[in-house]
């Protein structure tokens, strides 16, 4: 029997929805906001302005996609957290009020979580090789930087974390400094592509246990270039591709070599990426790489599936279901941490 979950995420500048048939996609829309890129970076008010024009035709679009009548649902699930106060209100808002009109159970979704999850989303008409419990997932997007053990979908362990900042925010910054546009990270990805990894070396900071630091890294960075735009004002310009193929590989070392202790001292073979960084190329390709080394299995998730989409939502949201985990009309968004 068909268990059909309506996922609503607006937790940052991306309003998408879904309809699941269990882990099966049956629609996934997203509508992305361009306005933006004029700021070099999300402005909070603006995403929330536009969550609020953009959720109704969103959500009325995954259903008719999806192929099924609203009154077809089971349930909702949406992200309560973490993410922008403002953006997460739209989408919460939303989702308790169509509980409520259609009387059917609400799910609420941590976004980290979701993104780990985010690996057992089938297509219907391609069946793909999932997770075995446990295993390790590295998360990597613009706000979060973790690696996290998981033994079940409601049981993970966070071994590691960036005590600063993510290594998203890191490749957005360091495409700023460059004035190459935002989002930087495809920008930098792109750039690295032709560039070459080993033109400049850049410090790679000393940090206890699993965890990530990455704010050094941006400032040494700024530094670097500001010493080199003294005798040479169009260094930028000159060596645009080799910084950011040094840069890219910096950041995928630092973020590999805390990985590969995580995997080894738990003694775990099934490795997984996760969020808006797993689709940077040379990170996919590190992580490949380190499987054929150390007999890991790895799981890269689909391109669709690695930035904010309600798939990923739709998908914890199902696992919730069938544990019976239902939210209630007065729970609150959260912007940091976990619920």
């Amino acid at each position: 029997m068909s268990v059909y979950i309506l996922g609503i995420e607006s937790s940052c500048d991306d309003t998408s929805a879904a309809v699941m048939d269990g882990t099966t996609v049956l629609s996934n829309v997203t509508a992305s906001q361009e306005v933006h890129r004029q700021y070099g970076g999300v402005v909070p008010e603006l995403a929330s302005r536009a969550h609020e024009q953009n959720i109704i035709p969103v959500i009325d679009k995954a259903i008719h996609d999806a192929n099924i009548e609203k009154n077809n649902l089971n349930a909702i699930a949406f992200t309560l957290g973490p993410g922008l106060l403002g953006s997460l209100l739209v989408g919460v808002s939303f989702s308790k009020a169509l509980a409520i009109g259609l009387d059917i159970p609400l799910i609420e979704v941590d976004h980290i979580k979701a993104h780990i999850l985010a690996h057992f989303a089938q297509r219907k008409d391609h069946e793909k090789n999932v997770p075995e419990f446990p295993y390790i997932c590295l998360v990597v997007s613009g706000g979060h930087t973790q690696i996290v053990l998981v033994k079940s979908p409601s049981d993970m362990q966070i071994l590691g974390s960036t005590i600063d900042d993510a290594a998203g925010e890191t490749f957005d910054k360091v495409a700023k400094i460059m004035d190459l546009g935002y989002p930087g990270g495809p920008v930098i990805d792109r750039l690295a592509k032709v560039g070459d990894p080993n033109a400049f070396k850049f410090a790679k900071p000393h940090v206890d246990g699993y965890n990530y630091s990455f704010s050094g890294l941006k400032t040494s960075f700024l530094y670097f270039l500001r010493d080199q735009l003294v005798s040479d004002n169009d260094f930028i310009e000159k060596h645009k591709a080799d910084l950011a193929a040094s840069m890219q590989k910096t950041i995928i070392d630092i973020l590999t070599k805390q990985l590969v202790r995580a995997v080894k001292d738990y003694k775990v073979t099934q490795v997984a990426i996760s969020g808006g960084v797993s689709a940077n190329s040379g990170l996919r390709n590190a992580i490949t790489d380190l499987g054929k080394k150390y007999g890991w299995k790895v799981f890269i998730p689909d391109f669709e599936f690695t930035t904010d989409n309600a798939a990923m939502i739709g998908v914890a949201g199902y696992f919730k279901y069938l544990d019976g985990e239902f939210a209630n009309q007065t729970d609150a968004p959260y912007s940091r941490g976990a619920k």
